[in-house]
């Protein structure tokens, strides 16, 4: 394995997220924290508790995965769509390095990015709730597994926009609204049977159940199968990848 290579393209992404603090970091960390007073202060006196838990520290994991994979997918699509919009990445892919290699470098440096973040924003949940984490490791282990998955399903993004409106139209049409209706604010188990069945068929619902029941140990859905949902999507996007990159998908010129 070339280490140097991956360390030269993660370098390079972790230096561009250091020229743009207040975009990349200051701005998300901002927004969640007017969430946690909109929805925690002002929602949050009229609905005191779901599921035993106080309603401010109950939307602190479904904010959390809010920002987790909308930077996660911003991060990697970019990072990857910024030089083919250049024409850089063909100096990459002349390079004696391979596909696993350059996915490394730019999807690691993306995790990294959303990591960060995400520890910055449960700091700042702190200042505004009693937060308790019942199990450390599931939450680590929920917290990296959704970072990677993403920025890979953002990398994946950022290789099939041709330009830059479709760089943000699954984000923003789709992945942002799944987040919303995946129970990021409330308990599937507060809407009516047939909206619970409709829910069932959000993915991102199953990543909040699982995050937020390594916090409160309170889910929609069983924890195993939060995981295996996961781990299926973080196998599909490598898959996925690992065929753009045998084919040569718009990365020949």
């Amino acid at each position: 394995m070339n280490t140097e290579a991956i360390k030269a393209i993660y370098k390079a992404e972790m230096r561009r997220t250091r020229n743009t603090l207040l975009q990349s970091v200051a701005a998300p960390v901002i927004s969640t924290a007017l969430y946690f007073v909109v929805f925690g202060s002002a929602i949050g006196s009229r609905i005191e508790s779901v599921s035993d838990v106080p309603y401010g520290a109950f939307i602190v994991p479904g904010l959390m995965m809010l920002s987790l994979l909308t930077q996660s997918i911003s991060n990697a699509s970019f990072g990857i769509f910024f030089p083919k919009f250049t024409g850089t990445i063909y100096e990459v892919m002349s390079a004696p390095i391979s596909f696993f290699e350059i996915v490394v470098g730019y999807v690691g440096a993306a995790a990294t990015k959303s990591l960060i973040l995400g520890v910055l924003i449960l700091i700042t949940a702190t200042f505004f709730v009693d937060l308790r984490i019942a199990h450390p490791f599931w939450m680590i282990a929920f917290f990296l597994l959704t970072c990677i998955s993403f920025s890979l399903f953002g990398f994946i993004i950022g290789l099939w926009a041709d330009n830059f409106e479709k760089l943000q139209l699954i984000p923003s049409l789709i992945i942002t609204p799944l987040v919303f209706l995946g129970g990021s604010f409330y308990s599937v188990d507060m809407l009516p049977e047939f909206w619970q069945k409709i829910s069932l068929m959000n993915p991102v619902l199953y990543l909040i159940s699982g995050f937020r029941w390594s916090f409160f140990e309170v889910a929609d859905v069983s924890v195993g199968v939060s995981l295996s949902m996961i781990l299926l999507f973080l196998v599909a996007c490598l898959g996925i990848v690992w065929m753009m990159f045998k084919t040569g998908y718009k990365l020949k010129p």
